[in-house]
């Protein structure tokens, strides 16, 4: 006997990915605001030293192109245009000493300057 069983290939909208400490962190900065309409937009934009840069911050909007995944209650949505740029991203939030706030690890970054990391 014969295993016909179809296996269904499930499609992720990006493939960025929000640790829980930095959705617990985004879940309270929301919670302060008073806001539960707002997602947490991840884009790059043309600027700095390498060509592009990050932008992180909170958006009412969903726009043509935008793909959103949810993690811990948290949506994060990416433009099109970014996805490419930021697959297989993570991001997280620091708060030590010597490190405070939202970080990026991109596996695209080829390499880093004053600026920020730069891309190919």
């Amino acid at each position: 006997m014969s295993d016909n069983t179809l296996t269904e290939e499930v499609t992720v909208p990006h493939n960025i990915s929000l640790t829980d400490t930095a959705a617990q962190k985004v879940k309270s900065l929301l919670e302060q605001e008073g806001r539960d309409d707002l997602r947490l937009r991840v884009a790059v934009q043309p600027g700095g030293c390498s060509g592009l840069i990050y932008q992180l911050y909170f958006d009412e909007r969903f726009l043509e192109g935008d793909e959103t995944v949810e993690f811990g209650g948290v949506e994060v949505i990416v433009d099109n245009m970014s996805i490419p740029y930021l697959d297989g991203a993570s991001i997280d939030f620091k708060d030590t000493i010597s490190e405070q706030g939202f970080t990026i690890d991109n596996p695209n970054a080829g390499g880093s300057c004053a600026c920020g990391d730069s891309f190919h």
